[in-house]
């Protein structure tokens, strides 16, 4: 399979990218190195992107960025960071590919464990995970072609524990290249609509 790989050189997208690229090719994409570029939160960047390759079997989405901070602080342009980064960023990726994958390829997106397991200092990225869950349950009720869509939701990363860690007591960080199997199950098995969470 040809599998476009948006975030391929961030800590989740380089084990995806070690994982699938085993198997398939893989077209790393980041925001500013490589021969592909994209800025997920600019549709024109997310079209330019895609229509440039052909016979695109699975895309990937490991990136998108969100803000931590005391909510009695927080301001709407702090949250609007995840809004437009991380949520709207992916949902433009959706409405994208679906006009280009070929028929049964498939989208995988990704949120993470705080829709459903919160912390404090995390409600902008409770908001866009859960946002983000919820939307891929029901676009894969309607995407055509046989087309499939699936969200990883990954626990704290234990690569992630030297910068987050402090924001996620009690929880028991999980290896990069574990979280990268859910992603190869969603772009080489068979469901759609699910959410794969790793604990």
């Amino acid at each position: 399979m040809k599998i476009v790989l948006i975030g391929a050189h961030g800590a989740i997208g380089s084990a995806v990218a070690a994982e699938l690229g085993q198997r398939h090719q893989i077209i790393p994409v980041s925001r500013s190195r490589g021969d592909y570029q994209a800025d997920m939160a600019d549709l024109d960047s997310v079209r330019a992107l895609l229509h440039s390759i052909d016979d695109i079997d699975a895309v990937v989405a490991t990136a998108g960025a969100v803000h931590f901070g005391p909510l009695t602080e927080m301001t709407p342009e702090q949250i609007g960071v995840g809004l437009r980064e991380k949520l709207m960023g992916q949902v433009n990726l959706v409405l994208t590919a679906q006009q280009v994958l070929k028929d049964g390829g498939s989208i995988t997106l990704t949120s993470g464990i705080l829709s459903s397991d919160p912390i404090r200092y995390g409600s902008a990225a409770s908001l866009v995970n859960g946002g983000l869950d919820s939307f891929v349950r029901a676009a894969a009720i309607e995407l055509p072609r046989g087309l499939r869509i699936n969200i990883v939701s990954p626990n704290l990363l234990q690569e992630s524990v030297p910068d987050y860690g402090d924001y996620f007591p009690g929880f028991d960080p999980v290896p990069a290249a574990r979280v990268a199997k859910a992603y190869a199950k969603s772009v080489e098995g068979a469901q759609t609509g699910q959410i794969y969470t790793v604990w």
